[in-house]
Order: C-alpha cells, then structure tokens, then sequence
C-alpha cells in the first residue's frame, strides 16, 4: 500500500496545456500514475500527451466519472479558484503546486476542503511519489531516474515526509543507496499555511500497514516537529520515528529556504524541536548524511521488512512481475507453488497482466476468453503458417514462431483495434452529449465515407458467431458490462438498422470485455496468442506426424476425420 497516491488513484491535472503542465504530465504518466483528463478553461476537447483536456474539473467528473486528485500546474493567482472548482467537483485530494499563493487564499482553500470533506497537499509542494505506484507532482523530475532513485516497498517501506522539497529527493536516493525501500514520500509544502502538515502526515502513515517507520526531514519554524513529539507522547504515532532537523545555524527572524521556515518570538527552534523529538523517544541525528545509517540500524532492531537484499540493493533496474530467490518464486507477489492447482490458467493470465487475481466470476471469464480462441481450424494465417514452416522439417518453435509472427493487425489484432474504437465511441457519446447509439451511428458514417472497416464485427464464415453470446453470458454472470460493450450493443443495432447483417463476432466481443475489465489494450493481442499457442503446437505436430515433408497446402480444401461431436454431459469440468 501507499498514502495519497498509487497506481489505482484517477488524477486529472489542472493547467496540463500550459509547459509546466504538459512537463509533468509527462512525468506522472511515464511513471504509470492514472491520469485520466486534464483542465484548462477555454481549451476543452483538445488532447494533451494523449489525455484529454476538459475547461472545468466539473466537465471532467460529468464526462469521465469520478476522479480522486487534481494536481494544479496554474500561476500563484489562480490557484484559490482552480483549487476550490476542483473541491467543489467532488475531488478529494488537490495537490497545489505552485509557491507564493497568498496566505489568506490557501486559508480560504482550506475552508473550503473541510466544508466538503477533501484535503490538499501544499501550497508550495512538490507532491508526492509512492516508488513504483505512481507520483503526484514532479518528484524525481524525471520517471527514469525515480525509478532508478526510489525503491518500492516490497513487502514494506518507510514513509518519508519533508518540509524541503529537494531534500524529499535527496533522502529518499541516500535512503535506497543504504538498502531501505519507501512506501511513499511527501513533500508536505513550505508555506506559513499549508494543507497536510507534518503530523498529519505521520499519521497517515501510522494507519498504512505497509509502512513500518517513518522518516522526517525537519526544519526550524512552526511547531509541526513539536506536535509530533506529542502524537508520539500520546501513543498516537507508535512505529519508530527517525528525524533530520535543518536549519541549527539559523537566527530569529531569518528564513531557513521557505516561507514558514522561520523562527518568530522564541518559537520553532532547532534546539527546542530536538529535544521535544528526543523526549518523545524518536531517533534524531545532528547531520544528514547519518540520516541513512540511523534508519537501517532501526530497520535492523525491529527486524524490519524495508531493508533489501544485496541483490535488490545492487540491482540497476527492476522487474514488479516475478521475484525468484533460492527455492521460491513469486509472480505478482503470490508464491506460484501455491497457486499451483489453486487457480485456473486464466487467473493466472490476469494476474501476471493485471497485478491481482481476479474475482472466482472473472476467472472463469478469462478462462472462456481463452477457450474460445484456441483454435479455428486450418485456414487462418497463423495455422498455415505454422504448418508451412512444419513441413520443412523445422522444430517446434521454429513452427509455432512463424505462426505467431503472423498474428498482427488483420488477424487477431481485430481485438485491439475493435476495443480502442468503442472507446472512442464512448467518449464521443459524452463529449457530444448524445446517446451511445447516435455515437455509433455517427462514428460508422464516418468511417464508411473514409472507406475503413469497423473491426470486430461480421464473420467471412459464421453469420452468427457461436462464442460472442457465450462470452457475454459469463460476461453478464461477472458483473462486466461497461462502456466497451454497451458501445459493441450500439454498432450491431447500427448495423441491424442499416440493413447490414454485421453481428460482434468473437475478437469484438474480446476486445470489448478486456476493456470493460479494465485492461491495456496493448495487451489484447498478446492475450490472443496465449490462447492460440496451444492450437498451434497442435497443427505443427499433426503437420509432421501425417503428412509429407514439403507438400502445397491448399488453405481451404481440406476435410475433418477427428473425433465426433461430443458433449460436456456427465464431465467434472469445472
């Protein structure tokens, strides 16, 4: 787990057209955060690095549904309206980024927030980045090299919090160089006035089961370091705390980098945050650089899950699929001897795509999507292929390759193409305010008068595909109709309306499920070729078991004398 931001959270940015805007988005998305839309009044309907661009957060919601953070890329001015339109949209997390936002107007943002029971994060903040599930801001400034800085929590990590935003980077780079992984870091803001201050932070921390120590980058000025000490007095905070205070040389009056770094009246000390730190019972170490050493050696005491193998400690680039050590495998973090006889090859496919496995009703789905497009016989490209290549004498792999390589656009790819374009119909039906059956009427007419073809509907052979309605039924069964398919619905009425006898064959229906379950489509074709593979090993075996090295294969004029139809009566199939 992580606070504030993981992979699951839908983030709309707010200014994304803008170059601040347009860069981190950049950033957030290369990182795998789910950025959903973007706002910038005056531009709606354009497309910003694929995400598109609403005036309002409001028309975002309406159109897209819910969205859980706005991160704000807008000049200081503008940030108390674009925060509060955001709140008042039902957003519950706003991210404010930019620094010398007025004091009175992040006063009136709070107000703001707690009247709807939201929050923000900042002014003056640089997000927050949880390793490996997303970031929030601009953190790590660029995806790769925080990838390469931030070690994911697996199975833990600490939470790190910090009043300075470069040094959120720095301790958590000197933190990974020393072995520690990180749930999440986050750089709560250096203004007098911001929305998340330290002890809330920790907080959060101490509720998330993941994180089992919480590290602090501390300066002078407010009392947040003080209000801490007590959470811990009060047995509010009871994972071990590792502190780093900056600012020991500063004097009354002087500002220590930001705004609410200053000692004012006596109040906000070095020293006086030091000890209330330390009589608490929290670690805090008089430099930085021990800041890394100090969080291992408690790490060590506590036999903490946050410290990583020599392995992981000297890897330069990470896997989040498998992880294999002497006797054991884990794929997605399950231990695959237990999955072994515990779950179908279909949930097994989810997982390693998906990260989870899947509810028992999605896995007999997936298991069906699988099923269905083992085999079509021996016409289709990637069984003549296969067989082609066979009856040279090359191996297995060899055969099976070449009938793989010819699964692209034309054949199987249909269930990719056909899934992006009833997304496009659905956005267009909310874009355009029309139903999703003016949508697909509108969208066939374009395509016909452009001279494309919509994939995944009519078959050169079934007129009436035998799997579709199969699928749909496990489909309806799992609970999963969502906009893919309520848009494949509204092409085959168009169709039916238009007197063309074009019914969903099996690679629309495919596509349409996967995307309502919410996956990639850039996955649909290889989901294809998992299912086919079998089917292919097949045909090369029978190729060079029963017939001559080298023959012309006719693609269509070839019989059947395998088994006759048989029935599931009477079988234990699950």
């Amino acid at each position: 787990m992580a606070i504030l931001i993981d992979e699951k959270k839908r983030v709309v940015v707010q200014g994304v057209t803008g170059r601040e805007g347009r860069a981190r988005t950049r950033l957030m998305r290369d990182y795998g955060t789910n950025v959903v839309a973007g706002v910038t009044p005056g531009k709606g309907g354009q497309t910003v690095l694929g995400v598109p661009v609403f005036n309002t957060p409001q028309e975002a919601v309406d159109s897209l549904g819910e969205i859980d953070i706005s991160v704000l890329f807008v000049p200081a001015a503008g940030v108390k309206d674009a925060a509060i339109s955001a709140i008042d949209a039902g957003i519950k997390l706003t991210v404010l980024v930019p620094d010398r936002v007025p004091v009175w107007d992040a006063m009136e943002i709070g107000a703001a927030a707690k009247a709807k029971g939201a929050m923000f994060l900042g002014p003056n903040t640089l997000g927050a980045l949880s390793p490996g599930k997303g970031v929030i801001g601009m953190i790590g400034g660029r995806a790769e090299s925080a990838r390469q800085w931030f070690k994911p929590g697996i199975p833990k990590g600490v939470g790190v919090i910090s009043r300075s935003g470069g040094m959120a980077s720095s301790t958590g780079y000197y933190l990974g160089q020393a072995g520690v992984r990180i749930s999440t870091i986050v750089h709560i803001g250096g203004d007098a006035v911001i929305g998340i201050p330290l002890p809330d932070a920790a907080l959060m921390f101490e509720t998330d089961p993941f994180t089992e120590a919480i590290v602090i980058f501390g300066e002078i000025g407010s009392s947040q370091e003080e209000e801490l000490a007590q959470l811990i007095i009060d047995r509010k905070i009871t994972k071990p705390v590792i502190a780093y205070i900056g600012g020991k040389a500063a004097r009354e009056g002087t500002r220590f980098s930001h705004a609410g770094a200053i000692i004012e009246g006596g109040r906000g000390t070095h020293a006086g945050k030091v000890k209330a730190l330390r009589e608490a019972g929290a670690s805090v170490v008089d430099a930085f650089g021990e800041l890394p050493e100090a969080v291992v050696e408690i790490l060590k005491k506590i036999k903490g899950e946050s410290l990583m193998s020599e392995t992981d400690k000297n890897a330069v680039w990470n896997t989040a699929i498998t992880r294999v050590q002497p006797n054991k495998v884990a794929v997605r973090g399950y231990d695959i001897a237990e999955l072994m006889g515990r779950v179908s090859v279909g949930a097994a496919v989810y997982l390693v795509l998906q990260g989870e496995l899947p509810p028992p009703a999605v896995a007999r789905l997936m298991d069906a999507i699988l099923v269905s497009s083992i085999d079509h016989g021996a016409t289709p490209p990637s069984a003549l292929a296969a067989r082609t290549v066979a009856s040279t004498g090359a191996s297995l792999s060899a055969s099976v390759a070449a009938g793989i390589m010819s699964i692209n656009r034309h054949h199987g790819g249909a269930i990719e193409d056909c899934a992006r374009q009833l997304k496009a119909i659905a956005a267009r039906a909310a874009r355009e305010s029309i139903s999703i059956d003016e949508a697909a009427t509108r969208t066939l007419a374009a395509m016909a008068e452009a001279g494309e073809r919509m994939p995944g509907f009519g078959h050169r052979l079934h007129t009436k595909d035998p799997r579709t309605a199969r699928l749909f039924e496990l489909a309806r069964e799992a609970g999963v109709d969502g906009v893919h398919m309520q848009a494949a619905r509204a092409v085959q009425k168009a169709f039916a309306d238009a007197k063309k006898s074009l019914p969903v064959n099996v690679d629309g229906a495919i596509g349409a499920i996967l995307a309502d379950l919410g996956m990639d489509p850039a996955a649909f074709n290889g989901i294809f070729m998992i299912a086919r593979t079998p089917g292919l090993v097949a045909h090369v075996i029978e190729e060079q078991a029963r017939e001559k090295p080298m023959r012309r294969i006719d693609p269509v004029n070839h019989g059947y004398d395998g088994p006759p139809a048989k029935g599931l009566v009477g079988t234990s199939q699950p």
